[in-house]
């Protein structure tokens, strides 16, 4: 937005000013994610820019990081295991955050607030403290070492995204649909798939995005949940750089920094549909 002729010296200047330093946040935030794509594609085992790079050469860049990971055995196992954990905690994720929402959303819930501070909890307890719990939690079930705990373990990780979504687009939601669709005779079940559901689907996707990607990025719960046949993508990561490394993890980075692209232009595509939905935006 172009400043007005009628702005002062200061705001001038304060234009500029707060340009650059959104710029340079910008660069901060990017600037790994600069580096990395680049070396992704050396030819040479390094993680540094060699003389052929930095002169364009067409010998210093090369596919056989990218061919490594698409054909090794380890890294398409840890993707499989990623995806899988990944799906199968999203789904859990959306339904029952999905269902606590609506919970919190009715005005006859009592100790709302109390309720959502133990559903977010995950999100503002260390990490590590729920790592630990969840392992000393789940090896009494003897369910460590096993797909079964790493997925309970991310889907409580991803249910507060989940209800911190749906709550929110129920926030704006018009009771006087449900109210109306009682009067015509639908009961509570077809009331929620036929009027509830499709206005909040958009919030719903969202919180399942996020919970999507919260597993999929996950590191810290999985080193004490997951046994060697539960390896996960960023674990295999974390092992690469430890044991060998390899130019491999970048070729993965980058493939995860695309998908993460897709997913948050997914996420921001249908937060403008679900404010178009509710007049917030033409």
């Amino acid at each position: 937005m172009a400043l007005p002729e009628c702005a002062t010296t200061g705001e001038k200047v304060w234009f500029v000013v707060f340009r650059v330093i959104c710029a340079g946040i910008f660069l901060f935030l990017i600037g790994p994610l600069l580096v990395i794509l680049p070396l992704s594609f050396n030819a040479e085992p390094y993680f540094t820019f060699t003389p052929e790079m930095l002169s364009f050469d067409p010998a210093g860049y090369s596919l056989r990081w990218y061919e490594d990971f698409f054909t090794s055995d380890a890294w398409q196992s840890a993707v499989k295991n990623s995806v899988i954990v990944a799906i199968a905690s999203t789904i859990l994720a959306t339904v029952l955050g999905t269902i606590a929402a609506l919970g919190l959303s009715s005005r006859y819930m009592p100790y709302k607030d109390v309720i959502m501070a133990i559903l977010i909890s995950p999100m503002i307890v260390p990490l590590i403290i729920s790592a630990a719990a969840m392992f000393f939690f789940f090896s009494r079930f003897q369910m460590t070492h096993t797909y079964l705990g790493v997925v309970l373990a991310h889907t409580a990780l991803g249910i507060p995204f989940v209800v911190i979504t749906v709550t929110a687009t129920l926030s704006g939601f018009d009771h006087s649909l449900t109210r109306a669709a009682a009067s015509l005779g639908a009961n509570p079940v077809t009331t929620f798939f036929k009027v509830v559901l499709p206005l909040v689907t958009p919030g719903v996707i969202s919180g399942a995005l996020f919970a999507f990607i919260t597993s999929f990025d996950e590191v810290v719960v999985v080193l004490f949940i997951a046994g060697p046949e539960q390896t996960t993508l960023p674990i295999q990561m974390w092992s690469g750089i430890r044991e060998e490394i390899s130019p491999t993890i970048l070729a993965a980075a980058t493939l995860l920094v695309v998908l993460s692209i897709a997913l948050l232009t997914t996420l921001e595509l249908l937060r403008r549909r679900s404010a178009r939905l509710r007049g917030l935006e033409d």
